[in-house]
């Protein structure tokens, strides 16, 4: 529907000069391939899913722009492909599908924009998002039907491509370090943020693949004691078009367009392919010292958004087989909150999902996923279903089922809060821990009830279905809202750097900021503020369940009060490596390294069953008791009442599981006192049999955290806490 004026105006992007010859090729596997064809001659492979298409051009560009577009006539089960002689690694290329142009019914096949295959393996270019990219007339005078308004304009120009890869990587010398569930510690991080101040890594390394493989970064995971590092996304992703227009980036990269390319923004090798040889470097580096990768993976949505949206990739292959769409075909289901929702039930949807998974594994070494917004793509036709075509998939899939799996388990949608519904093989972001910890240590829970199923593995939440307490990845602090550090010293978020009237990120902080908003040079309220920082990382790190770490946490980073730091690509976003010269941040990295050398050492704080709480022994000690604050266990109504104090004990000899000796596991006992009281308390010690003697461990009252106490008091006796602070306990017998 354009003017014949704009018809006109439209440069013929034909070529002009004769292509090599085009022969059938095969439809598997999709994306473009490097093999030996006929005859033995060499080529790629290329083979597009477009199930409603009614022709497509393989379109091939050479270094200065040129254009070549060859016809793929070979069409097999909706697959166009074919086989072209002579092209190699290196070779960037697109498509174009031709169809009909009806939003009305979801059809937006346009060929006049150029296409990124879904499974490119790389992507050369950026997303500049310029009129010429989007399907329909982005400017068209009457906005609410613009998107039906076809745009004739050619976007070749103007969008990345992708590229050929050559995959000739065995992965045989890679030796996985396949930590099991229990003995995991996550650390979430940023390959940029992470890597882009770091003065031990060469500059010209610095937020890239290449710098966080560096034996200086990598040197930091091991001395903190880490078992995986979390990427955030690093599949290809686009800016969106409101960020561009303010002058901002797309920062953590929640928008992915190349489920199978790893995004060429954090390569220093070059981005005609190199990045992906990159990625692996940065994999085996990592591997090498222990550390597993898990990846946080974005297939619930695309760059593409909605019907306003740009035209990149899924939406001019195939708009109505890859989304889901309303009733009105004009316009999109969302519930992702970002525009679109992929279409898990179909077919070709879940095996785009699948064939990105497996190749991450398989190709590119990854241990594991983070899934964002798992509950979408849990949905069948509307509602979640924990017995859905994706979950159903996963779990028979003979390599995915073997791999780290964690859900963040909600989406935006109704009935999206999925928290426990997970079924086995998955674990899960565990928010009500979050919250029950942040509330606790703010003195805002009416009674414990709920903290004390957070700090012994949520079994009210996961003791179904065989699963267990590692089911539970607890957290404090995400890359989404405050950090640990902007946790105790903001009460409201600071967004303004955002461009969007501090209007965006929650509102539910549950911080508390110790008496002044921001920061302050009150020595009082700084000494309080580096308490809490070591209450909360150390009530982490003592729960059971899977911790998982935010990168910077442990050195008190800050964001200034930003609690949606996602456009961020800047020092907001950035680590700041200057941070353990502080007295007080170093203390608190010293802290967090001793926490996990004890977690490390101590199965009884990794227990891969959840606690009974019934005697164990002729002596009647339990597996997990709970004490009030004269020492006494705690009764029914304790749990009722309003308490700023719980004492935990955890007995080391009655854990369940065998060594892989079949020798029965033995430990130290515990006891952790948690105390939040704006005063200090007399908590007397449980005696015989509890214990005959404690020695003191860890004491968060403590300025100085270099080293253990090593205190030791008799059982029965009485111990003074500090005002909201927590001290560990080793039971000597």
């Amino acid at each position: 529907m354009t003017s014949a004026a704009e018809q006109e105006a439209v440069p013929d992007h034909a070529p002009e000069r004769a292509g090599p010859p085009v022969w059938p090729g095969a439809p598997t596997p999709l994306g473009a391939r490097c093999r030996t064809g006929p005859d033995g001659v060499t080529g790629t492979n290329f083979a597009l899913w477009a199930g409603g298409a009614e022709a497509v051009e393989l379109c091939l560009f050479d270094p200065d722009g040129t254009e070549l577009r060859l016809p793929l006539t070979e069409l097999t089960h909706e697959i166009w492909h074919g086989f072209v002689p002579g092209v190699g690694a290196g070779q960037r290329y697109g498509y174009r599908v031709h169809g009909r142009w009806d939003p009305w019914t979801g059809a937006r096949w346009n060929p006049a924009k150029l296409l990124l295959d879904p499974y490119a393996r790389a992507v050369d270019g950026d997303f500049t998002l310029p009129p010429e990219v989007y399907g329909h007339v982005r400017d068209w005078p009457q906005q609410h039907v613009a998107d039906t308004v076809r745009d004739e304009r050619d976007s070749a120009p103007h969008v990345p491509k992708g590229v050929v890869v050559l995959d000739d990587d065995d992965w045989s010398d890679d030796r996985r370090p396949k930590t099991p569930w229990q003995d995991s510690v996550i650390y979430e991080l940023h390959v940029k943020g992470f890597t882009r101040l770091h003065p031990g890594i060469p500059e010209h390394l610095r937020g890239t693949y290449a710098g966080l493989a560096h034996p200086a970064a990598i040197d930091h995971l091991v001395r903190l004691g880490v078992t995986a590092v979390e990427l955030l996304p690093v599949h290809q992703f686009a800016h969106e078009d409101h960020l561009l227009r303010r002058g901002l980036r797309n920062h953590w990269g929640y928008n992915s367009i190349g489920y199978f390319a790893p995004h060429a923004g954090y390569s220093s090798s070059g981005t005609t392919g190199q990045q992906v040889g990159e990625f692996k470097r940065m994999v085996r580096a990592l591997h090498a010292a222990g550390i597993e990768v898990i990846l946080d993976v974005v297939y619930n949505h695309t760059a593409e958004a909605g019907e306003l949206g740009p035209t990149l990739s899924l939406k001019g292959v195939d708009n109505r087989g890859y989304y889901r769409l309303q009733s009105d075909a004009r316009r999109y289901a969302d519930y992702t909150g970002c525009g679109n929702t992929l279409h898990v039930v179909q077919p070709q949807v879940l095996r785009l999902i699948t064939d990105s998974l497996r190749y991450w594994v398989t190709e590119m070494g990854v241990d594991g996923f983070r899934f964002d917004l798992a509950a979408a793509l849990a949905r069948s036709m509307h509602d979640v279903d924990m017995l859905s075509p994706f979950l159903a998939v996963i779990a028979q899939d003979p390599v995915l089922r073997r791999v780290k799996l964690i859900a963040e388990p909600w989406d935006v949608g109704n009935g999206g809060y999925q928290v426990g519904a997970f079924p086995p093989l998955w674990t899960e972001w565990n928010d009500r821990y979050r919250d029950a910890v942040r509330d606790f240590w703010r003195g805002a829970l009416p009674d414990v009830r709920d903290l004390g199923y957070r700090l012994s593995g949520s079994s009210d939440l996961y003791a179904w279905g065989g699963r267990r307490p590692y089911a539970s990845v607890n957290f404090v602090t995400a890359h989404d809202g405050f950090t640990l550090r902007d946790l105790v010293t903001y009460e409201r978020k600071h967004n303004e750097a955002n461009g969007e009237g501090n209007r965006d990120g929650t509102h539910d902080n549950r911080s508390w900021n110790c008496g002044v908003e921001g920061e302050t040079d009150d020595p009082g309220i700084n000494a309080l503020r580096l308490r809490q920082q070591r209450n909360l990382l150390t009530t982490l790190l003592l729960s059971t369940g899977v911790p998982m770490l935010v990168a910077g946490d442990e050195m008190g980073r800050t964001q200034g009060g930003n609690n949606n730091a996602y456009c961020q690509d800047n020092a907001i976003g950035w680590l700041d490596w200057a941070l353990p010269d502080d007295p007080g941040r170093a203390q608190l990295l010293a802290l967090t390294r001793r926490l996990l050398a004890l977690r490390h050492d101590h199965p009884v704080l990794r227990r891969r069953a959840f606690f009974s709480g019934r005697p164990q022994g002729t002596d009647g000690l339990r597996d997990l008791a709970w004490f009030t604050a004269e020492g006494a266990e705690m009764t029914e109504p304790d749990w009722y009442a309003p308490t700023a104090t719980l004492g935990l004990y955890l007995s080391g000899r009655d854990i369940p599981g065998r060594n892989e000796r079949g020798e029965q596991i033995t430990d130290d006992s515990f006891l952790a006192v948690l105390h939040a009281g704006h005063r200090p308390l007399e908590f007397r010690l449980p005696g015989p049999p509890w214990a005959e003697t404690y020695e003191l461990v860890v004491d968060t009252g403590r300025e100085d955290q270099s080293a253990p106490p090593g205190t030791e008091h008799a059982g029965g006796g009485i111990i003074t806490v500090e005002a909201r602070s927590m001290v560990l306990l080793r039971v000597r017998t």
